[in-house]
């Protein structure tokens, strides 16, 4: 007897829970949905913003050429240009 009563219980328990994933499977699976788009929204506006900050100049870069601050030229001496001689 306590045998059948064990295989009933078994049965029960996997239709039961046959049953609470067909019942909360739908949700499950748009929660997953929603998670990933989420995370694929995320890497693309990571790659948008180093992208972006790639792109747009160095603000360093920038005032120096609005300021136009000539550079020194150093003066190192004439060039000499060699020949051989055979």
């Amino acid at each position: 007897m306590r045998f059948i009563n064990t295989i009933l219980i078994i049965v029960l328990i996997y239709y039961l829970f046959k049953f609470a994933f067909k019942l909360f499977a739908p949700y499950l699976l748009n929660k997953a949905v929603s998670k990933v788009t989420e995370n694929f929204e995320k890497q693309q506006q990571a790659y948008q913003n180093q992208y972006n900050r790639q792109t747009e100049p160095n603000t360093f870069e920038t005032e120096l050429k609005q300021n136009k601050i000539p550079k020194e030229k150093k003066k190192v001496g004439e060039y000499i240009d060699y020949e051989e001689i055979e």
